[in-house]
């Protein structure tokens, strides 16, 4: 009798496998046959994937299910492949209406693609953060006229959504929370950022500058009207990532980039760092890089709405130390941190801070072992505007 249950058991495995693999191949089959202009509907229901899912060289082209929970393309069961669904080289894509979780590795990836719209998409790993989730739930690359809305991005140990080396971005109304990075934009040309929220985040939204890569400066990005708030997680990103030097309870973090505006903003009870602008250099990285520029410029931070619990920020880290160590703010510390390294070729103002709801701030002097630290607000009350 038991060694009857024992095949009827085994039946139902492959029965099931069977299943899943032929749900990938129908999926993977209607990609590569989607003629260009025509819209790819998935139909309701939980769709578990065995492999990656791709789609190259194609335009005008939607894919869309049913809505965020009502089709679901699960790839818990990833066999083969790295991302969820792989998008390359082509323009004016729409992702719209359909969840995918558990990829193996980013969920969501679009490479070299001029037109690409993520709309009401939910992405990420459910349950406990881990080291081994994948490190992006959307993730457009060298793209251009990039709009990411309505979507949820959850579980990544890198960035919920992260935009990088792209151009014309739009992010807007999404919610990203429990990711180690609730939003990035790196190393990215004309992004708006807005009405969106970040929350149980290790960092809020983040706006980085880094060596190495294809794009090597990016500029003109606005963050506003957006929900910044507990982004208190543990960081668990893989160790050798550059945003696991992010401390905890960071709100916002701009390193090396240059002509942000941050303002309008709600920024609230997170912990360590409210506004943090840093150099490349507090990262103790080495640069080989020699067209890559290591310094923040023209940080304009104004109209925010700060504020704070009376709490003691966190103890982890190089932050940490600083903090215990060489800042000693205690549990009252600025809004506003500036590591107050400039390029002394370049004249004017790196940082202006003004007009924000407890305007607190201070330059760490990191680079005399912070032997100056400064709250004067005065000397960082200007406007790249001209207007002050």
């Amino acid at each position: 009798m038991r060694s009857i249950q024992l095949l009827l058991f085994a039946a139902l495995l492959t029965t099931h496998a069977l299943a899943q693999k032929e749900a990938y191949k129908e999926i993977q089959t209607r990609l590569i046959l989607a003629g260009d202009g025509s819209t790819i509907e998935l139909g309701e229901g939980t769709f578990r994937m065995t492999g990656s899912l791709s789609l190259e060289g194609k335009h005008n082209l939607v894919i869309k299910g049913k809505g965020k929970g009502r089709t679901v393309l699960d790839f818990s069961g990833q066999t083969s492949g790295a991302e969820g669904l792989l998008i390359t080289n082509g323009t004016n894509i729409v992702l719209e209406d359909f969840t995918i979780h558990n990829a193996k590795g980013d969920c969501i990836k679009t490479k070299d693609v001029k037109g690409i719209t993520f709309r009401n998409i939910q992405a990420g790993w459910p349950g406990k953060p881990s080291s081994k989730n994948g490190s992006y739930a959307l993730y457009p690359v060298l793209c251009e006229k990039v709009l990411i809305e309505n979507c949820e991005a959850y579980g990544a140990s890198d960035a919920g959504i992260y935009v990088g080396q792209s151009r014309y971005i739009t992010v807007k109304n999404n919610r990203a929370y429990r990711n180690v990075a609730g939003i990035e934009i790196e190393n990215s040309l004309d992004a708006e950022v807005f009405d969106n929220e970040a929350t149980e985040n290790t960092g809020g939204i983040l706006v980085f500058d880094l060596p190495d890569l294809i794009l090597k400066k990016g500029g003109n990005v606005k963050v506003y009207r957006n929900n910044i708030h507990h982004n208190n997680l543990r960081n668990f990103a893989p160790k050798g990532n550059i945003v696991a030097k992010v401390p905890d309870g960071t709100g916002v973090l701009i390193l090396a980039a240059s002509d942000v505006e941050i303002t309008g903003n709600t920024i609230l009870n997170n912990k360590s760092i409210g506004a943090g602008v840093i150099s490349y250099f507090v990262t103790e990285n080495p640069i080989k890089d020699t067209a890559y520029y290591p310094y923040p410029a023209r940080i304009h931070i104004h109209n925010n709405r700060f504020a704070r619990e009376h709490k003691r920020p966190t103890g982890k880290g190089r932050m940490g130390m600083m903090f215990r160590f060489k800042l000693k703010f205690g549990k009252d510390v600025p809004h506003v941190l500036w590591d107050g390294i400039k390029d002394e070729k370049n004249g004017g103002p790196v940082v202006c801070v003004h007009d924000n709801e407890e305007n607190t701030f201070a330059n760490m002097d990191v680079a005399n072992n912070f032997r100056n630290v400064s709250r004067d607000t005065a000397a960082v009350n200007c406007d790249f505007r001209g207007e002050r």
